[in-house]
């Protein structure tokens, strides 16, 4: 009887522990995992000496994650191979692609993106803090840090995150607004909706890794570049704006795991040019941030 009380304390917080977990992770599959770790750690413990079961399976998710990340951060990430197209959806080993996919568009790529430019405590402690408003004192526990540390550490991750804008408000909104139609028309498979964006000499450069030829790439005009890409990006499912040194551009992030980054050049209310960036190296020098409001 006890234990199926527990189990149902523990559903009635599994909601919460799975948002703080994909938050933390980027993934559906690990964030079930670590879920299910929870629960069986809860199981394994005295629970009538647990005053706030909800702070505690919160605190135990959240080491739980903490040690993921850090397991992740210590591995060697194999590169990704020149001319592989955009995935149309790569789970986890097990994973739902479609799953992925809205819980990704619920919390948003880019910030899913910026997230993971963050080490292992700067995530735990702008996730738990600013998007779960558990207070500083807390997350010092899990860190094993001073409450002014865990501060410092958010306040950081933040100003990483917000990124900063190297252009004016102005500016800003109007490459705001051709990003937005770009990527609708992109989406929408509109050759012309795309042309109707893009400057009549615009060029789009592609590294080796963004090429699908395996070898660096210019193609050069709208609308011959226009009539591919809606080919070749079809859907444009995992792209989303985001701040990319300091203007507006885009990423492409399959689950939140950053696979192309797109810097835009603008001129005379066009867009006039795409960078499109893919190696791992070169992607990580990039300042990414989050287009706010």
């Amino acid at each position: 009887m006890e234990q199926e009380w527990l189990a149902g304390q523990f559903e009635e917080n599994r909601g919460h522990l799975r948002a703080v977990a994909y938050r933390m992770l980027g993934s559906a599959s690990e964030a079930d995992d670590a879920v299910q770790e929870a629960w069986l750690r809860l199981s394994r413990s005295d629970a009538n000496a647990i005053e706030n079961l909800g702070g505690w399976l919160t605190t135990v998710v959240s080491r739980v994650c903490l040690d993921m990340l850090r397991s992740r951060k210590a591995r060697h990430e194999e590169p990704i191979e020149p001319g592989v197209r955009e995935p149309v959806a790569k789970p986890d080993a097990g994973g739902d692609p479609e799953r992925e996919a809205l819980l990704a568009d619920s919390v948003g790529l880019a910030l899913m993106v910026v997230l993971d430019r963050l080490t292992p405590a700067e995530r735990l402690a702008f996730v738990l803090h600013d998007l779960f408003a558990v207070p500083f004192e807390e997350i010092g526990g899990i860190l094993d840090r001073s409450a002014m540390a865990v501060r410092q550490l958010a306040s950081r991750a933040r100003r990483r995150v917000q990124g900063a804008p190297a252009i004016d408000e102005t500016e800003l909104n109007r490459q705001r607004d051709l990003v937005s139609r770009f990527l609708a028309a992109l989406r929408a498979g509109d050759v012309e909706g795309l042309v109707a964006v893009l400057d009549p000499d615009f060029v789009l450069r592609a590294d080796k890794f963004a090429s699908f030829s395996g070898g660096t790439m210019e193609v050069h005009g709208a609308r011959t570049w226009a009539q591919e890409a809606v080919t070749l990006f079809k859907g444009a499912r995992f792209a989303a704006p985001a701040l990319v040194e300091g203007a507006v551009g885009v990423v492409v992030a399959p689950q939140g795991r950053l696979f192309r980054v797109l810097k835009f050049g603008f001129s005379g209310g066009k867009i006039a040019s795409i960078d499109a960036v893919a190696e791992p190296g070169q992607m990580g020098e990039i300042d990414l941030g989050l287009l706010q409001g």
